[in-house]
């Protein structure tokens, strides 16, 4: 497995400890980690701290985004997307999108590479987290 997959299960794995939803992110650029994160929605009481935006908020200015590939345990969410786009991230190296699609379509139609490694850790902690919290699962994507 690609150590940059595995940081970002960590990042995950960290939130959970924290109480909230375990999803975590990392930004490289040139082969090193310069940003990491995971959702703090529960901890922070703050509805956009997802775990890339956390990421990205962590890795501070870095001037440009596009030599820099995105982590993250789960497909990026329409949010997390747009900041991809935003900031013209390249490419983006996905856990899993089997628990949520996320904005696949949406960032390869801005021609963002896409790379779902459909990891059965991922799928896992994520199962297991809304099986016994689903309605802060409901909450993160939305839904009532």
């Amino acid at each position: 497995m690609d150590d940059f997959i595995v940081e970002a299960i960590e990042e995950a794995k960290q939130g959970l400890r924290e109480g909230g939803i375990p999803i975590g992110s990392v930004l490289v650029r040139d082969g090193k980690i310069i940003g990491r994160g995971h959702n703090k929605r529960v901890q922070d009481a703050d509805p956009i701290t997802h775990a890339e935006i956390d990421c990205l908020r962590n890795a501070g200015r870095i001037g440009s985004y596009g030599d820099t590939i995105l982590y993250s345990t789960l497909m990026p969410c329409y949010l997390c997307a747009g900041a991809v786009v935003q900031f013209g991230i390249k490419k983006v190296i996905a856990g899993e999108s089997s628990t949520f699609s996320g904005a696949r379509e949406f960032m390869e139609s801005h021609g963002v590479e896409v790379i779902d490694l459909n990891l059965n850790e991922c799928k896992g902690l994520m199962r297991d987290f809304i099986a016994h919290h689903p309605r802060l699962w409901n909450e993160d994507i939305g839904v009532d």
